[in-house]
This record gives C-alpha cells, structure tokens and sequence, in this order.
C-alpha cells in the first residue's frame, strides 16, 4: 500500500514552531515540502532516512498593526509587511511509512520516533486520486483510504506499547495508589505527553470505571483521545483543481471533521511564487489577488508596477488559475494549512519588548518595534510565558501596556496581555 504524505507541527523559540514534512517512499516526486516552502520537488524516486530541514512561515496579525507602528516593524525571524507577519518555522522531511510500521516494517520506527516530538500533523492527501495504492498512475482512487491508514498505524503503533507494559502498569497503579493521569502520564511521557495532556485526554473520554478494571477496548478509547489531544491533525486536501477531486472532498467531508481539512493546490502556489518572484506578477501570499502589469496598468499606474510582460502561455495559465482556483477557493490554500495547524493547536503570539511605550526591544535599537514573536499555547499564564523566554532569570515584575503591572497568573490571550516586558530581578 502506498504511503500517505504527513507532516508534523511543534513549537520552539525562537524558530517558534518546528514542523516536519514527512512524504513516503513513492514513484513519483515529492511536493510535500515544495507545498509549504520554495524547496524545489525533488525529481526522482526516493526514501527519506535522515530528516532534510526546510524553512516555512505561519502568517499571523501583527501587533504593530493594532498600534499603528506597522512603517517600523521589523522583526528579527521573518518579516512583516503592512501588519501581517510571517513567522518563521523549520520543516523535516522525515522517513516514509510502510505498511506494518507500527511493527517495525520499512523505516517505521524511524517515523514513528520522529512523529513522536510532534505537537501536531499536517496530512498531505492526493485528493484527484490519480495514484493507487501501489504508487501507479491510475484514475478513481479512494484518497480517504490514505486517512485511516496512517491514524491506523499511529493508534497500532501507541496501542501495542501501552498493551505490552498493561499488566505491569496496573500493578503498580495498585500499590502506589495512583491516579489514572498520573499512571497514564508515566506511559505516555515518551511520546512528548505532559499532565495537561493526559488530564485532557480523560476529560474526552469520561470514564467512570477505575483504570484497573479498563478493557481492551477501553484503553483502546482512551488511546484514541489521546493522538487526538497530542496530535490534532489537519488534512491537507492537494490538487484541488483537478476534475476528480470534488467527489473525493466531498467523501472525505463526511468522515472527517471539516474543521480540520483545508483544500489547497500546491502547483498553483508554486507557480504564483516563481512569477511573482521574476516579476511577471504581484501575488500576496494565502489570497485571492494576482494583478498582471496589464492589470495595474487599467488600474491607473502607468509603469504596470515596474512588472515584466507575461507571454500568452503564462497569461493563460494564470486566467485558468484564477478562475480555477483563486476565485473558487479564495487562495491555493497553502498558507492556510500552517494557520489551521496553528488554530488547532490554540497558538497565542506573544510580542515581548523592553519598553512597552515605545515597543522596542533593545537599549541599542530605538526604531524598531517587535521585533521578537513567540507562540505559546492557548490558555498559557503570563508567568508561562515568562519561564518560556526568560528560563530560570529571575522576574521582579512584568508590565503590560501603559506600563500597567500584569500578574503572572494572567491568562495571555489576543489582545490582552500579549505584549509584555519582563524586568529581571528579585521583586
């Protein structure tokens, strides 16, 4: 069977966010990275062994925008461009899956202990379903086949260690007196779990029997919630131009949760870049708008931008883009796949600075203004954030803006509490 594409989604500062890409061995070249970066597809049959990094940007809204300081923003990862943000995170293309790898088949375990610092994946899914199970050029493929396979594999994969220490697990859950989370976290701990995480994972579940009389298919139900809380999945939906696949999105609709399936066309991305990169276009990165030098030309700019003359191929592509896609969807969908993961995993940006009158961050540089961005998981502490950034240093106090102490048991949200300075010291 053929491997599905997928990738894996996690935080860290101040790359912020470290996502790996993950395609399968296949016979055809690979566009997982090339559908969230400017990596080039590769062009020729492959296995990944040792993970390839590659640099992509989760697009968010600037604080600068909300405090119309956007002319000097100028971030130290990434850039920001009239209030929109681009914050840098780092790819993997890590090893493929084969069936059996929850066994060890393939480069399974290598997978699998990849997939296992992930804090979410991103599912790349052929959804024109012109390749079969065996990776051959075919037409009416069921891509939903992809989907269950992989979460089949991962729910084997957890399952069979959890089964394996069971009787052990139980014992000793027994003689210490432990609770179900404190006992579940001791298993799951290897995986990335933390407490949150398994209280969580329990909360979906609601189990009243004692974790010592759990069955079979008890446990397997409480595996189940737990990829879901570790590992929230978007479904990235390709090639949605193409004529077979509205049947299929529609299929997988029904199985899946809309709320994590995002339609995109890789191509079409990768095209508008190379374009607008030689200057044929002007493309704004996740919309709808692509403007010719013909087009700015009508629209009153008499140097068409200083833009380059598109041939009658490329004019004509880009018309059936637009019309194809652009219009349809409302964007190629690839920067909306970084930001569903983002949503998913409940990420809040963070701005800290040193001065929050004036937005800067150092004592050498008084232009700029946030320059540094952190994302932190929704429902974090001010006092998270400040263990985040500053480790162990310690806080005599943090200020909010307006100079306004902020207590460390303030929850950081969008808008409130999201620009912070720490004053080190003891209080």
């Amino acid at each position: 069977m053929r491997p599905p594409k997928s990738a894996t989604f996690r935080e860290r500062y101040p790359t912020f966010l470290q996502r790996p890409t993950c395609p399968p061995p296949s016979l055809r070249p690979s566009r997982s990275p090339k559908l969230l970066t400017n990596h080039a597809p590769l062009p020729f049959s492959f296995t990944t062994i040792d993970p390839q990094r590659a640099i992509g940007y989760l697009q968010i809204d600037c604080a600068c925008a909300r405090f119309k300081v956007s002319d000097r923003c100028k971030p130290n990862y990434g850039a920001c461009v009239a209030g929109r943000r681009s914050v840098p995170i780092e790819l993997l293309d890590v090893a493929g899956l084969v069936p059996g790898a929850h066994q060890g088949q393939g480069l399974g375990n290598k997978f699998l202990d990849d997939l296992r610092h992930a804090d979410a994946l991103i599912h790349v899914v052929d959804a024109s379903g012109t390749v079969d199970a065996e990776g051959k050029e075919t037409r009416g493929y069921d891509p939903s086949v992809d989907i269950a396979w992989l979460r089949s594999e991962v729910v084997a994969w957890i399952l069979g260690n959890l089964l394996q220490k069971w009787g052990s697990l139980r014992r000793r859950h027994v003689a210490v007196k432990a609770t179900a989370a404190e006992t579940l976290q001791l298993q799951f701990s290897g995986y990335g779990s933390t407490m949150a995480i398994v209280n969580r994972t329990l909360d979906r579940v609601a189990l009243k029997e004692p974790l010592e009389e759990w069955s079979d298919a008890t446990i397997e139900r409480v595996v189940n919630a737990f990829i879901d809380e570790k590992f929230p999945t978007v479904i990235a939906l390709n090639k949605i131009d193409h004529p077979d696949a509205d049947k299929n999105i529609a299929k997988i609709a029904k199985m899946q949760d809309p709320a994590s399936i995002v339609l995109c066309s890789a191509v079409s991305e990768i095209f508008l870049r190379k374009m607008a990169k030689q200057k044929y276009i002007k493309y704004v990165e996740g919309s709808e708008f692509v403007d010719t030098r013909e087009d700015l030309i009508e629209q009153g700019d008499p140097d068409g931008g200083g833009l380059r003359e598109l041939d009658d191929k490329n004019r004509n592509r880009i018309e059936n883009l637009k019309d194809m896609v652009l219009y349809r969807f409302g964007s190629t969908g690839v920067v909306q796949v970084l930001s569903k993961a983002a949503e998913l995993l409940g990420l809040v940006p963070v701005f800290p600075v040193r001065n929050v009158s004036t937005f800067t961050t150092g004592a050498n540089d008084t232009k700029h203004v946030f320059k540094d961005c952190v994302l932190v998981r929704k429902g974090s502490t001010v006092g998270d954030v400040a263990r985040k950034i500053m480790g162990d240093a310690p806080i005599a106090y943090v200020e909010g803006v307006g100079n306004m102490r902020v207590s460390e048991d303030d929850l950081v949200t969008v808008g409130k509490h999201d620009v912070l300075s720490f004053k080190v010291g003891r209080a």
